[in-house]
């Protein structure tokens, strides 16, 4: 299967990169290598094949919930012994502003949810958790159906669901 993404690395070109967020260009054009180095996270970018802009980028990295922040529904299929439970942490996802509003977005999303869960077949992960950074990305992970976790401002998308996409 070829690759709609690729890791973050020198050929990109992050200075011209603007979602129009300061907190997201300033990460990837600042400290996504930095992250990269230190194994704090993973970054994946999705390149226009024709200007070489980047469309967009996102970030991955290994994460835990408490068992307590998960709804009861799943909660109840989880063993009382793991007080926190393995996840995914989809740290960021931004798009350039000049391909907003042209479904770059989804194509991000399915790609992060794809390795995700093709990364929890190896290590185990019981969901995808995004932490939205405004109304706007919170109606955005909702509309692919993250559920928002109690009391934590964060969303959540269980494997066994990803699953379901790729299977």
């Amino acid at each position: 299967m070829t690759e709609l993404t690729e890791n973050l690395n020198s050929k990109h070109r992050k200075k011209e990169f603007s979602c129009g967020k300061d907190m997201l260009d300033n990460y990837f054009q600042k400290q996504a290598n930095q992250d990269i180095k230190r194994k704090l996270s993973a970054c994946f970018v999705l390149n226009d094949k024709e200007t070489d802009l980047v469309k967009g980028y996102y970030t991955l990295a290994q994460n835990s919930l408490d068992q307590n922040l998960v709804p009861l529904q799943f909660q109840k299929k989880l063993p009382n012994s793991y007080k926190s439970i393995h996840t995914t942490l989809l740290g960021r996802l931004a798009i350039d502003a000049n391909f907003q509003g042209k479904g770059v977005g989804k194509l991000l999303l399915i790609d992060a949810l794809r390795r995700s869960y093709e990364i929890s077949k190896s290590i185990g992960s019981f969901a995808v958790v995004v932490d939205p950074i405004d109304k706007d990305a919170e109606q955005f992970y909702a509309k692919y159906g993250s559920i928002k976790l109690p009391d934590s401002g964060k969303m959540f998308l269980p494997m066994n669901t990803i699953k379901t996409l790729f299977e």
